[in-house]
């Protein structure tokens, strides 16, 4: 146990956050999304877990480390609900809820369709997969910069 660490963060979650650069991509999944085959082909090779919790739980706990890319619009992104691309299933509106209160703000995340969201997992650092049992609880983010102290 760690102060000031949200204890959500296991120790190979944490490990993942600090090694992780500017830009790169963390995916972080329900279930049912194809995790461990898919986290094979990630940079770290292996898949992280974080099963006890739902994503909107694992995504507030990763937000309280994590800054997200504030030079791109693809910061963070959502698997898109097949034949219905603009749908915003609870799972997923739970999330955007954690990602703006983190950046204290609304800021929308993207819509990747599904098999496109597949191919970007393939090329990820890294796949978590939580204990999400709803349908398309699956996310994009991508990591920012924290400045210099003025």
């Amino acid at each position: 146990m760690l102060k000031g660490i949200d204890n959500r963060l296991n120790a190979e979650v944490l490990a993942c956050l600090r090694a992780m650069g500017h830009g790169d991509v963390l995916i972080v999944a329900d279930t049912n999304f194809p995790s461990d085959s898919v986290a094979r082909a990630t940079v770290t090779g292996r898949l992280l877990r974080m099963e006890n919790l739902t994503c909107a739980e694992a995504i507030n706990a990763i937000l309280s480390v994590l800054p997200l890319d504030t030079f791109v619009d693809d910061f963070a992104g959502r698997m898109e609900v097949v034949g219905k691309p603009d749908e915003i299933p609870t799972v997923q509106a739970e999330v955007q809820a954690e990602i703006d209160r983190a950046e204290g703000r609304a800021r929308k995340m993207v819509s990747i369709e599904r098999f496109a969201f597949y191919d970007m997992a393939r090329k990820s650092y890294a796949v978590i997969q939580t204990g999400e049992r709803r349908f398309y609880g699956c996310f994009m983010l991508r990591k920012g910069v924290i400045p210099p102290e003025a």
